[in-house]
């Protein structure tokens, strides 16, 4: 029993009481998500563009948020049959919904930063 509660607890959707909080922070946590989110509704749509436009992310760690990111549902990975191909991602109707939170997110964080800089 002990050990199936551990190993729940790794999975990203634990979420024992059903929180509302929880469950968006299952889809959206983390240092990088919301960033990547974020970028990708600004046109930094490509691989490269969002290792410039987040320099500090590592490459592995950048392709496995996207890839946590597609699963969910929230962006869609379209490839073109170019040589060399090419690939770029996109929110999806879903992940779209997640932006209203975002540019709160933001809004909350400019009046942040404005009010320590007064101070």
């Amino acid at each position: 029993m002990e050990n199936t509660l551990k190993n729940a607890r790794k999975n990203k959707d634990f979420n024992p009481h059903n929180c509302p909080v929880t469950h968006c922070l299952n889809k959206i946590g983390g240092k990088w998500k919301p960033l990547i989110i974020y970028a990708i509704s600004k046109n930094c749509n490509r691989f490269s563009k969002l290792q410039k436009a987040l320099p500090v992310i590592s490459k592995q760690m950048l392709v496995n948020q996207l890839r946590e990111l597609e699963e969910d549902g929230i962006l869609e990975r379209i490839i073109y049959a170019e040589i060399p191909p090419r690939v770029e991602y996109k929110l999806t109707d879903y992940g779209q919904t997640l932006m209203p939170i975002l540019y709160i997110m933001q809004e909350w964080g400019l009046k942040d930063l404005s009010a320590k800089a007064a101070a």
